[in-house]
């Protein structure tokens, strides 16, 4: 048995290094990184930023100037290539909203997202707001509204809706679903009248 489960052991262990060793680092942001949909200088803008980076591509990640438009991205029925990792800003390392820092990454997928919260990413949108650190996003939220969540509990309302539609980023779809048959109503009683 052992001369069967260490070569096992081995070949696993292999396979795991050598997929750590192929999965990209971040990479700092610079004056030439622009915004994949809006093409505009991050640095010129406030909040937390993204960086996804595709199979192929190494060294050359498609930067988001919010982290709500790359899980948009991400979710996105046209998106077809294969991610190979997404990177955010780590906010509770960032030395302001104003300047979110440049090299501040965590990986996108261990972060704590504070969903809903009262503070507007780079394009002026509803951002949902990363940190490394589950008692940082506790602290931001407590301070800035919002809940805290990991990236796989993020509704789709949240990163998909209308940038207008705050109910449904920052409560549940059913809440905005009801907000939204009120102020059809109203405007019907309007016309009515």
């Amino acid at each position: 048995m052992k001369r069967i489960l260490v070569p096992l052991c081995l070949a696993l262990l292999a396979a795991c290094q050598q997929e750590a060793a192929e999965k990209p680092q971040a990479v700092a942001m610079t004056e030439v990184a622009v915004g994949h949909f809006c093409q505009m200088n991050l640095l010129e803008h406030p909040g937390p930023k993204a960086q996804v980076h595709l199979e192929g591509m190494p060294g050359a990640p498609l930067f988001f100037s919010q982290v709500r438009d790359a899980l948009a991205y991400l979710r996105m029925p046209e998106q077809s290539h294969r991610i190979a990792a997404v990177y955010v800003s780590d906010m509770g390392r960032a030395p302001s909203w104003e300047a979110p820092g440049r090299d501040n990454w965590t990986a996108a997928e261990g972060a704590w997202y504070v969903v809903g919260s009262d503070r507007a990413g780079g394009m002026g949108a509803a951002e949902i707001v990363p940190f490394a650190d589950g008692e940082a996003a506790e602290r931001f939220a407590s301070a800035q509204g919002g809940r805290v969540m990991e990236l796989d509990d993020i509704p789709d309302a949240a990163v998909l809706a209308p940038e207008t539609d705050r109910d449904a980023v920052a409560g549940s779809e059913a809440d905005a679903t009801e907000d939204f048959k009120s102020r059809l109503r109203a405007l019907s009683e309007e016309r009515i009248n």
